[in-house]
């Protein structure tokens, strides 16, 4: 276990400095400058350069990475250009909201998921399997901003049952309907992930001589969920790290003051080590997310070992 854990660590690590690699050049590469952003239209060529020299813009790119780098090693992810302050400061609470919402989601995706995955793969209907994989895959083709803006007009404006926009109170009303936005998408895509592995242990030849002991219904299904919940952790492990980078549009709608709304704002104001920072740490737990969910299926079914 321990074994696997490290040669796993060795595989991310790699990994993570590429992340870096790539987060510092797509960054440096879009068009614009981050420094217009905070200066005076009528700044001279003097102060332009010392402002560029304060924030290290001055320097070469290859060295600019070289002491980013080793910044972000030491847990300094820089200061903002518009606000002055650190930038963990900034990302901090905004990661705490992501992964609230993330887990909320995620949470109601597993459920709705694998209910609906377990009965289209279990059930020998035809008729409830088309009706279950309808579901799914119409979850999977709807826009998130597009739905989150019909669940504001139905439930905040028509019904006013929950509050349209902002984080709110400790009640969580606020989060439900973000919430239910983001899961819609990963609902599917773990109802259809489970009716295929459903679909594909029932024929299977141990099945057959469980039902062969007298085992019946539930007993049953609980051996096909061990050998289905490798492949469903899999997917939610994906989802989850997707929900806490790919919410933008969602918190944008709903002014979640979140990594996707700090990343919207950072955008429009070309905050650049704000940019670089949330992406960075977005790109890490993405990385991280997945080694976690290597590890734990190896937990659940060391059958997954990969070598």
């Amino acid at each position: 276990m321990f074994r696997y854990f490290l040669r796993r660590l060795a595989y991310t690590l790699p990994i993570a400095l590429g992340v870096t690699l790539v987060c510092f050049a797509l960054v440096h590469l879009a068009p614009g400058d981050p420094i217009s952003a905070v200066l005076p239209e009528n700044a001279s060529a003097s102060v332009v350069q010392e402002i560029k020299a304060a924030y290290g813009f001055d320097k070469p790119l290859p060295l600019q990475y070289l002491i980013w780098l080793g910044h972000i090693t030491q847990g300094d992810l820089g200061t903002s250009i518009k606000t002055g302050r650190p930038v963990a400061a900034e990302i901090g609470p905004a990661i705490a909201n992501s992964m609230l919402l993330a887990a909320a989601s995620i949470f109601l995706a597993f459920v709705g998921g694998c209910a609906l995955g377990a009965v289209a793969g279990y059930t020998r209907r035809h008729g409830v399997d088309r009706a279950v994989t309808a579901v799914a895959v119409t979850g999977v083709s709807l826009p998130h901003y597009w739905l989150g803006m019909v669940l504001i007009v139905f439930f905040s404006v028509e019904l006013r049952w929950l509050p349209a926009t902002g984080m709110g109170g400790p009640d969580l009303a606020h989060l439900i309907l973000p919430a239910v936005t983001l899961a819609v998408i990963p609902m599917g895509i773990i109802a259809r992930s489970v009716r295929a592995s459903v679909s594909e242990i029932r024929r299977q030849e141990f099945v057959q001589t469980l039902y062969a002991k007298g085992l019946r219904g539930p007993q049953v299904l609980l051996h096909v969920a061990k050998n289905v919940a490798p492949t469903v952790m899999a997917v939610m492990g994906l989802q989850f790290a997707q929900m806490l980078g790919g919410s933008i549009l969602v918190e944008t709608v709903f002014s979640w003051p979140g990594t996707g709304f700090l990343l919207n704002t950072a955008i429009f104001t070309r905050d650049l080590p704000i940019l670089q920072g949330t992406i960075l740490v977005l790109a890490m737990l993405f990385v991280f997310t997945n080694l976690l969910v290597d590890v734990l299926q190896m937990l659940v079914d060391p059958r997954v070992k990969r070598a």
